[in-house]
């Protein structure tokens, strides 16, 4: 029982800094995230748009997968934050890829329109998973 105890005692720190590294990253990548859209969700969300709750909702939920990865496979702080940055700044152009493959997106999202924001999560989340994966290597 004391060679768990030990390894859990020298682990648990780790996993703690690990988690709110990436943790604090993902709060910066969507922080970043509302001020890149030229739309504000979070106003537009107060006033019961759900297309905008999807819409964001797809964005951390694809930012938080690779970010998940970064921590699952890094060994250290830095292979975190190196990677990443990398893949929050992927996930961050996945909107504007939705941008333009769907005309005048953010006014769509604006609008309400649901069908808009589920073809810019479909995008967003197959972005993230690729994304994901070559992380993963």
């Amino acid at each position: 029982m004391e060679p768990v105890i030990q390894s859990f005692l020298a682990g648990f720190p780790v996993l703690l800094l690990h988690f709110v590294v990436t943790l604090g990253m993902l709060g910066i990548g969507v922080t970043i995230y509302l001020f890149v859209t030229p739309y504000r969700e979070l106003d537009l969300i107060r006033n019961g748009n759900t297309a905008a709750a999807v819409s964001i909702s797809g964005a951390i939920i694809g930012m938080a997968i690779p970010l998940a990865i970064c921590m699952a496979t890094s060994v250290n702080i830095w292979d975190i934050v190196i990677w990443g940055v990398v893949t929050l700044l992927i996930q961050i152009l996945a909107y504007r890829i939705g941008d333009v493959l769907l005309k005048d997106a953010p006014t769509r999202i604006e609008n309400g329109e649901m069908g808009a924001a589920i073809l810019i999560v479909g995008i967003k989340l197959a972005i993230s998973f690729i994304n994901a994966a070559a992380v993963a290597g």
